[in-house]
């Protein structure tokens, strides 16, 4: 099954809701998806607790931040929401386990210079070897200099950008009710879906 996983060291960067938005979207193709929380925050379990029995399910992957064991075997599909401060053991023990690492960064010189050293440290990981690495730009207001020095900082890495997500409250409401942009009509989150669609493109590949 493919497992993917939403990293960066830094927090308050948007993982949660990227690790509950592709849960989502695998849940909406139909995939038995399970989402895991190994943040001692547990926002993306308290999202899941949340979700209504109408939408499509989204399985539970028990984890604990210092043993994060194999998804479920029944699913199809797993995404592993990752902590804050993410390195060493902790670091390789999630890339042994995932296919897709996505890295959310926001349009902060913080999250430019904390991003560095953790880009680095994936490169320097033979567990990385085959993990797939992708860059999704998240809250980015695309007329600020800011997403400016963004595109710049992330061409030079040489890792693919999935997408810009924007700064909108569709992403608070929706996870106050255990939603994603992928449960709800297709009119309501239209711009939403048109920023989602290269990252589910890679998601599929």
């Amino acid at each position: 099954m493919p497992v993917i996983a939403v990293a960066n060291p830094k927090g308050g960067v948007g993982k949660s809701t990227l690790a509950t938005n592709i849960a989502g979207y695998f849940a909406s193709q139909g995939h038995a998806v399970v989402l895991g929380d190994a943040d001692p925050q547990q926002s993306s379990q308290l999202w899941r607790g949340l979700r209504s029995p109408a939408v499509r399910p989204i399985g539970d992957w028990p984890v604990q931040p210092d043993a994060i064991g194999r998804p479920p075997k029944e699913a199809t599909h797993a995404v592993l929401d990752t902590p804050a401060g993410l390195h060493g053991a902790q670091l390789k023990s999630v890339l042994q386990l995932a296919d897709k690492v996505i890295v959310p960064l926001q349009a902060s010189v913080f999250d430019i210079f904390a991003i560095r050293g953790f880009l680095d440290e994936l490169a320097q990981s033979r567990h990385a070897a085959n993990v797939q690495i992708g860059i999704v730009g998240m809250r980015v207001d695309a007329r600020t200099i800011a997403a400016d020095k963004l595109g710049e900082f992330v061409e030079s890495l040489g890792l693919p950008v999935l997408g810009r997500l924007r700064d909108t409250q569709n992403y608070i409401h929706l996870a106050a009710q255990g939603l994603s942009v992928f449960d709800v009509s297709a009119s309501r989150v239209a711009r939403d879906l048109e920023q989602w669609q290269g990252i589910c493109d890679w998601l599929d590949q």
